[in-house]
């Protein structure tokens, strides 16, 4: 039997192998994992639908590839238990064509070119689009009205979308910014012209990242706002109960702390729990409270989300980041562990950071970095004491967001933070 890619989930629609676990001439059984599919941030496992034998490979580790495209082919054994299952009944018996790795100069089209991807004004409706096109737009923050539609009738499919966000690498990637129009793709540089170089390859999660921060950078105009925290009650009321956490299965770490502070101030200020809609012209405010966390991981940054922080206890947070975090790392977390964020925070205190500008996790409107605490002498009521102080950077989307907003979140979460219940730790 012919196996072929499946699906993968709604707008995951192609991928590239990370690890072959089978050879030819190996005998599989039914659910045995014979790949590892990059896709997006996420690392799933093909299954084999049935009992057999790898007669013939037909990809390799490194190959980018799509829905429907044939992986290889699988002689069925005579003593397989159950018949084989449909790998996906959606796809026909034609094989697509191969997605091919894209090279610079297809990455970074030519200016020349901006009209056969672009469309010059928005007026009109929003174009015909299948739903995982809209989808798809809708995650990245794309007006479907400026993606020019190749199919009959103006209707944008995934391969327009697909070179209108490589146009946008071409914007965000020259070395000057538009004024008017948009400069001309930059010439590749030859470095090993000064001395000696290694080349790598973008791994497709290196370049989901490179496009999304592009995206951010180019459609949201950052500020950051900056203020310090006294943690010092926060950590007296994590060295007290750390140890009961830890009896109870939890690593009670200030993340946590952070979390539930955030969420009690995003009620407090709705707007920092919005997105902008441009092609309805809509503002969407959100009734739901799911965080995004970054997670520094080998591969590259991953941010998990964790579900309506404000309905949980700080100990089901404390599991739920351990968690989390640990299948970042083990680049184990579905697509859906990373979308539906309203709102997101950068700790970078594990790393001795200081204060920085966290980019916005488009389409969120504002971010929170926090960088490492550190003792320091602040005076309180005219004495000088020794206090724990986290920074702390809260970037956002000026469109929406004035500079009074931000100031005064900051000081409710400032506020929140330092006068953090003690109730709230019960397990």
């Amino acid at each position: 039997m012919d196996v072929r890619l499946p699906r993968l989930g709604e707008g995951a629609d192609s991928g590239t192998i990370a690890s072959i676990f089978v050879k030819e001439g190996d005998v599989v059984k039914r659910d045995q994992p014979l790949l590892e599919l990059e896709s997006e941030k996420a690392v799933a496992s093909i299954p084999a639908p049935a009992d057999g034998t790898v007669e013939k490979l037909f990809v390799k580790e490194g190959d980018l590839i799509k829905v429907g495209q044939m992986i290889m082919h699988l002689a069925e054994g005579e003593g397989a238990k159950a018949p084989p299952r449909s790998v996906d009944a959606s796809v026909g018996d034609e094989e697509p064509e191969p997605l091919q790795t894209p090279s610079p100069a297809q990455v970074m089209p030519p200016a020349s070119r901006q009209s056969e991807v672009v469309v010059e004004t928005l007026d009109g409706p929003v174009p015909a689009a299948s739903p995982t096109v809209r989808k798809t737009a809708r995650d990245l923050g794309i007006d479907l009205r400026r993606v020019k539609g190749s199919e009959r009738g103006g209707r944008v499919v995934m391969e327009d979308l697909r070179r209108y966000v490589q146009w946008l690498q071409e914007r965000a990637f020259t070395a000057r910014p538009p004024a008017g129009g948009f400069a001309n793709a930059p010439t590749p540089v030859d470095f090993a012209r000064w001395g000696p170089v290694e080349t790598k390859k973008m791994t497709t999660l290196r370049k989901t990242i490179s496009s999304r921060m592009a995206e951010a950078w180019a459609r949201v105009p950052h500020v950051t706002q900056f203020d310090d925290v006294d943690l010092t009650r926060v950590m007296a009321l994590r060295k007290a109960h750390a140890a009961a956490y830890e009896k109870a299965g939890a690593h009670l770490t200030v993340l946590p702390f952070a979390l539930r502070a955030v969420a009690a101030t995003l009620k407090q200020h709705p707007v920092f729990n919005a997105s902008i809609n441009d092609a309805a012209g809509e503002l969407v405010y959100k009734q739901y409270y799911h965080i995004g966390i970054a997670v520094d991981t080998e591969h590259g940054l991953m941010v998990p989300v964790l579900r309506d922080v404000d309905k949980k206890s700080l100990f089901q947070l404390s599991q739920e980041v351990h968690q989390l975090a640990e299948k970042a790392r083990e680049r184990k977390l579905t697509l859906e562990e990373m979308q539906g964020g309203s709102f997101s925070i950068s700790n970078q205190g594990g790393l001795g950071g200081g204060y920085f500008t966290p980019i916005v996790n488009f389409p969120e409107v504002a971010i929170l970095g926090m960088g490492r605490s550190v003792v320091r002498p602040v005076v309180r009521d005219g004495k000088v004491e020794a206090r724990t102080i986290l920074p702390l950077g809260l970037s956002y989307d000026h469109r929406l967001i004035d500079g009074a907003n931000a100031a005064r979140f900051i000081v409710d979460l400032v506020h929140a933070l330092e006068q953090f219940p003690e109730e709230d730790l019960k397990i």
